[in-house]
């Protein structure tokens, strides 16, 4: 696994050992960051259930100004960390070592919102559901925010407008998919 573009660009990344986590594919990444290129200048990025931290680092890479990776597993934000320093991209990062909803309280209480969430949870879980709750009602979404799911190809996401999201756009792959969600404006 590689950084695809920018500032790291070709530089490997360690991956997470074991079977917990899934690291996005070098083509499904560089097919996602292509379509987000043009908005990711000066970007607040949010990377939740981060792995190895590939998709954070990837937008760092490319001109993200920040990014913040949430995962809970030692072996995940150890990984996290040796790429961000393998990247040199360390001082753009926040690191937390957390639940994901547990984040989202801490995140909403210093009050920014993000350009991009990008969540990659274990499939089959109902947590972009859960996560989407959480998120609804903090400030780190609003109609600007592109919110980016990674989920397995049969996963029905007709339940977003209940919680006063909408798909913006889907792109799907052999087995898996990603869907664009924003806040519907008010």
């Amino acid at each position: 696994m590689r950084v695809i573009a920018g500032s790291a660009r070709r530089l490997l990344l360690k991956t997470v050992e074991g079977m917990e986590t899934r690291p996005t594919t070098d083509r499904i990444k560089e097919t996602l960051f292509n379509m987000l290129q043009n908005d990711l200048y000066g970007a607040r990025f949010l990377d939740l259930f981060a792995g190895s931290g590939a998709i954070g680092i990837e937008a760092l890479s490319r001109g993200a100004k920040e990014a913040v990776f949430v995962d809970k597993g030692d072996g995940q934000i150890s990984c996290i960390r040796e790429n961000l320093k393998i990247t040199h991209l360390d001082e753009k990062a926040l690191v937390m070592s957390s639940d994901v909803i547990e984040a989202v309280k801490r995140l909403d209480r210093a009050g920014n919102p993000f350009d991009f969430i990008f969540m990659d949870p274990p499939y089959r879980m109902d947590l972009p559901k859960k996560v989407l709750e959480a998120l609804k009602d903090t400030c780190l979404v609003d109609e600007e925010t592109l919110i980016i799911v990674e989920e397995a190809l049969e996963a029905d996401f007709s339940w977003v407008c209940a919680l006063g999201y909408e798909i913006v756009k889907s792109k799907e792959y052999k087995t898996n998919k990603h869907v664009f969600l924003r806040k519907k404006e008010n």
